[in-house]
């Protein structure tokens, strides 16, 4: 696998990588057909990450959003944001979201970072993927309060097409 950061390093601006990959997900089973492509291409040792995240985090960082549509996301946005955002759930449902962006307040600006194993990431990917194919949400998410199957399906899809664009396979 090659990479071009590590823990080690001073991290990526990722919202400046121009070699990323701009993907469009029609479906759950699309999202899960790129990340079943990109562990096999990383199996192999042919798959190029250009951010700053291992694939197996960022299976795990994917998953743990996706998770939280059925347990409680542990962070909340003010009410004024959740009001605003409001107006704003259409374009996130829709339209690609921008890399770089980091939550106010957040250690590493987001959750679900934690390092972890390709093949672990995978699993608690494809399972969360899966359930979301089957099941609404019973829990609300921490901005737009409680979606429907498919708005959480989109906005999970919108934000595997931004993570997964930053590994290409080989």
């Amino acid at each position: 696998m090659t990479t071009t950061a590590t823990s080690q390093q001073t991290p990526l601006n990722t919202a400046s990588i121009s070699e990323r990959r701009i993907l469009r997900f029609g479906s759950m089973d699309d999202c899960l057909d790129e990340a079943n492509r990109l562990a096999a291409s990383y199996r192999r040792s042919a798959c190029k990450q250009l951010g700053n995240w291992t694939l197996g985090q960022t299976f795990g960082h994917l998953a743990t959003w996706a998770e939280y549509a059925f347990s409680p996301c542990p962070i909340k946005a003010p009410w004024v944001i959740r009001f605003i955002m409001g107006f704003r759930k259409n374009k996130f449902l829709h339209s690609p979201m921008k890399p770089g962006i980091r939550i106010p307040r957040v250690d590493d600006g987001t959750l679900g970072t934690a390092p972890m194993e390709m093949e672990e990431g995978l699993d608690r990917f494809r399972k969360a993927f899966e359930r979301l194919k089957r099941e609404a949400p019973t829990c609300p998410s921490p901005v737009f309060g409680l979606l429907t199957r498919l708005e959480a399906q989109a906005i999970n899809e919108r934000h595997a097409e931004l993570h997964l664009g930053f590994f290409i396979p080989g």
